[in-house]
């Protein structure tokens, strides 16, 4: 594994990557509240074909922090990958994304599909139909209380309280965290406790757009999302741990009308943390299917 430092639109940035310089690029793009090196288990298991590169998301372990709500609109997150493919020598790339991670790999995707060879997404949902199913009052409404939580002013200084307890405990509510070792679980706060990066990494639900409804009370006037504009046209692979408490499958309806070249493999005995409980199954998965 290789760290590198680098300046994208003018802010410092940090990414991992493994396997040969040359080889075919796989943008691994991870969500809250991890970081790059959450995807170790996987790179190593493809890096013999793939140059994996993983970065630091904004907001996230060695990666550019600031402050502003506003610096986490979701343009600016996919204007951060646009300058890395940019870097990395123009793409296009194979983009992989898991739980927020997969929103911006969706918009990135879409918007920009020189880029963006081909698509694949571990337990993360397209904008448009995890905004239908949060606004419908059911199922993903209740799973998805905690994100007004973190949107409230302090709740990263509450999730960093007492080590970290608040943090573990949203990170582990109803699925299996037998994957976090004891070391694991230090180099995870190392990278939780850098100046600002709890903030950072909270700023992402405040920034976004998309709204919640309380159980029972759906919203019925919510502007609509551009489906043209958010259309992935790459081939698009999804895999899918049927276990997760926090993305219900519901929001999976639909998606091939997003999505028209689509394959989707569920997994069972996996939750939203598919990539550490199954990277075996995972990797064999990708590699069929990129062929």
């Amino acid at each position: 594994m290789q760290s590198r430092h680098v300046s994208l639109n003018g802010q410092p940035f940090h990414y991992r990557a493994w396997g040969p310089e040359g080889a075919p690029i796989l943008l691994m793009l991870h969500g809250f509240p991890e970081y790059s090196g959450a995807w170790a288990e996987l790179a190593t298991r493809l890096s013999d074909r793939f140059r994996c590169i993983a970065p630091d998301q904004r907001g996230y372990g060695q990666s550019s922090a600031p402050p502003a709500v506003a610096d986490y609109a979701t343009g600016k997150l996919v204007g951060d990958m646009v300058a890395l493919i940019d870097h990395l020598g123009g793409g296009p790339v194979t983009v992989l994304g898991h739980d927020w991670g997969a929103s911006v790999a969706y918009v990135l995707a879409a918007r920009d599909p020189e880029r963006v060879e081909r698509l694949i997404i571990l337990n993360g949902v397209h904008p448009i139909p995890f905004q239908r199913e949060m606004a419908k009052g059911g199922a993903q409404s209740e799973a998805s209380q905690y994100i007004l939580w973190l949107r409230r002013d302090g709740s990263e200084d509450r999730l960093a309280a007492n080590g970290f307890a608040r943090l573990m405990d949203l990170f582990s509510a109803k699925m299996d965290l037998s994957w976090m070792t004891p070391d694991r679980l230090e180099d995870y706060k190392t990278e939780w406790a850098r100046p600002g990066r709890m903030r950072g990494m909270v700023n992402w639900y405040r920034a976004s757009p998309l709204q919640v409804a309380a159980p029972g009370q759906p919203i019925t006037d919510l502007p609509a999302l551009p489906r043209d504009a958010l259309r992935v046209q790459q081939p698009h692979l999804l895999i899918w741990g049927t276990g997760d408490t926090a993305l219900l499958t519901d929001c999976l309806d639909g998606l091939e009308d997003l999505a028209p070249d689509l394959t989707i493999h569920r997994i069972t005995g996996a939750d939203h943390w598919i990539c550490h409980q199954k990277p075996d199954k995972v990797a064999a998965l990708i590699r069929d299917w990129l062929g």
